[in-house]
């Protein structure tokens, strides 16, 4: 019998699932964020929503709006916790003026997808994105339901 590969540890903190359902995903961007050490403390525990975040842009500066961190309850007293802060994005001139372009387009806006560990810092993948209309929501379910099926039959014929 074949041993198992020990299961590697996802760096994934959080995700945003609706935004995969809400917009068309065109390009993504990975981006460093300023946070302060009780926000640090409280993605390790995964205390993180995205659900409506999206991303501001704002005198050539992307910042992230509606992101809540709780503050975990061993936060100390003395400074005050905001769990709905804006947060800056950190992207170079280029892809900042890619998202400006995209973005003043109709129709498209800039939203985070996930919030991730790469080594000791926290990265945010933010994507440019088309939203979708209610008829177009319903055709990815049909074909999600659709692959599904597929592989079922494809495996019980195996």
């Amino acid at each position: 019998m074949a041993k198992k590969k020990p299961k590697q540890p996802s760096n994934v903190i959080v995700q945003n699932k609706k935004a995969r359902h809400d917009f068309f995903i065109e390009t993504t961007f990975e981006a460093g964020m300023v946070l302060k050490g009780w926000e640090i403390k409280s993605l390790r525990e995964g205390k993180v929503q995205l659900v409506d975040s999206h991303v501001f842009l704002k005198n050539g500066e992307a910042w992230l709006l509606n992101a809540i961190i709780t503050p975990l309850p061993t936060a100390s007293t003395h400074f005050v916790t905001e769990p709905n802060r804006y947060r800056k994005l950190l992207l170079n001139k280029r892809e900042l003026s890619k998202i400006i372009a995209s973005v003043n387009q109709k129709g498209h806006t800039c939203v985070c997808t996930k919030i991730y560990w790469k080594d000791h810092l926290v990265k945010c993948e933010i994507a440019l994105a088309k939203g979708k209309a209610s008829h177009d929501k319903r055709q990815t379910e049909k074909e999600r339901d659709w692959n599904r099926e597929k592989s079922r039959v494809l495996h019980k014929n195996q």
